[in-house]
């Protein structure tokens, strides 16, 4: 029985080791792609120079990409910082609310800066085009306040379950 106890113990640490570098793999694998993005963008933006016509359209263009490659390498910093590095045994409600708090607060981020990147393009173009550009700030805008009343809501929860232990 005993024998069997640590069977399973070494396969969930061996399943934890191929699980965490997985992880690791696909965090490395987001940050080459996203500096590729970058780079790239940067590639566009210098030969584009040449044409005056289409200059500022590849510009927002670029820094649009640009955001969003930011935002995939914070999201490979959460992967190596939550499944590479973090023991999971020692994962509670306080470090759930966190780790949703961060991912949340990435992805507003970005929504809200490709929402002002469009708005701009959109001036330039046709106002008619301002619509998904709105509906992108309102939705960040609306993802800020959802994080607001998550974190309310559950650091009540919190407090309670302190409360009545």
């Amino acid at each position: 029985m005993v024998d069997k106890l640590l069977q399973v113990k070494n396969m969930k640490k061996l399943f934890n080791k191929i699980f965490a570098g997985v992880h690791l793999f696909a965090a490395v694998t987001l940050i080459i792609l996203s500096l590729i993005i970058m780079l790239w963008s940067i590639y566009e933006v210098i030969s584009g120079i040449e044409y005056d016509s289409g200059f500022i359209p590849l510009m927002l263009q670029s820094v649009a990409a640009i955001i969003i490659a930011a935002a995939i390498i914070d999201v490979a910093q959460y992967m190596m910082e939550e499944e590479v590095f973090k023991d999971k045994e020692l994962r509670d409600p306080k470090e759930a609310r966190r780790t949703i708090t961060k991912i949340i607060v990435i992805i507003t981020i970005a929504v809200s800066i490709e929402g002002l990147v469009f708005i701009f393009k959109a001036g330039t173009k046709d106002l008619s085009l301002l619509l998904y550009p709105a509906l992108l700030i309102m939705v960040s805008a609306i993802l800020i306040v959802s994080l607001g009343l998550y974190q309310k809501l559950s650091a009540t929860i919190e407090k309670r379950e302190e409360e009545s232990e």
